[in-house]
């Protein structure tokens, strides 16, 4: 069972996300959010397994409570609607360390499989996609901390390779083939490399080598 905490100012919208969910045995609505902060407040008192953020809102946005909820260390996962595939508010939202992002007008079936995508520990965004986000808005780069600096001298030259093939935008099976690596091997890599940078998923560390110089905007 899948708990999913729904934040939009809109009633309307937040009506038609209830009555989706009501569809999926799998899937259950455990609160709603108005706002940024209430969305903050609401996600520690219920610790849902999913928020479903709307990133424009009066007051405080999605982007903000994004960055607040993942910091607290809770377990709930962020999966943000937004209008537009190169859209700042997405690039912002991926920053604050969402798990992904969908588009407003994206079909019922993708919501629920991006769902279900986010709670799995998956990322709700190809690679290629976060990288295109990075090379519009990179210019915005806040550089490496020395921690982030320490997490990378933790990999192996091997794992460089794989994590700067995933920031490339490649997959698991490219990077297989190029590396001339089974693609077993590679997910094991993948796990690793997520486990010694300490973040959640691909998109994450797409970021984390943007963040690190170990690839450059293009």
């Amino acid at each position: 069972m899948t708990t999913v905490l729904i934040v939009d100012d809109q009633a309307l919208q937040r009506l038609g996300f209830s009555m989706l969910l009501e569809q999926h045995p799998d899937l259950t609505l455990i609160g709603e959010a108005t706002h940024g902060a209430e969305a903050v407040r609401k996600a520690a008192e219920l610790k849902p397994d999913v928020v479903l953020m709307d990133v424009r809102m009066p007051g405080m946005d999605g982007i903000e409570a994004t960055r607040r909820i993942v910091e607290s260390g809770g377990r709930s996962r962020i999966l943000v609607l937004t209008t537009f595939d190169l859209d700042e508010y997405a690039y912002d939202a991926l920053r604050a360390g969402a798990s992904g992002f969908l588009l407003k007008d994206a079909m019922p079936d993708e919501l629920v499989a991006g769902i279900r995508a986010v709670a799995a520990g998956d990322a709700v965004i190809s690679p290629g996609l976060t990288r295109k986000l990075i090379d519009a808005f990179g210019s915005r780069l806040p550089g490496h901390t020395p921690e982030q600096q320490r997490q990378l001298a933790r990999l192996t030259n091997r794992e460089r390779e794989v994590l700067t093939a995933v920031a490339t935008g490649w997959s698991n099976t490219e990077i297989a083939e190029q590396l001339s690596l089974a693609e077993s091997t590679v997910k094991s890599h993948v796990s690793s490399i997520l486990t010694k940078i300490g973040v959640r998923d691909r998109v994450q560390a797409v970021i984390f080598a943007y963040d690190t110089g170990l690839v450059r905007p293009a």
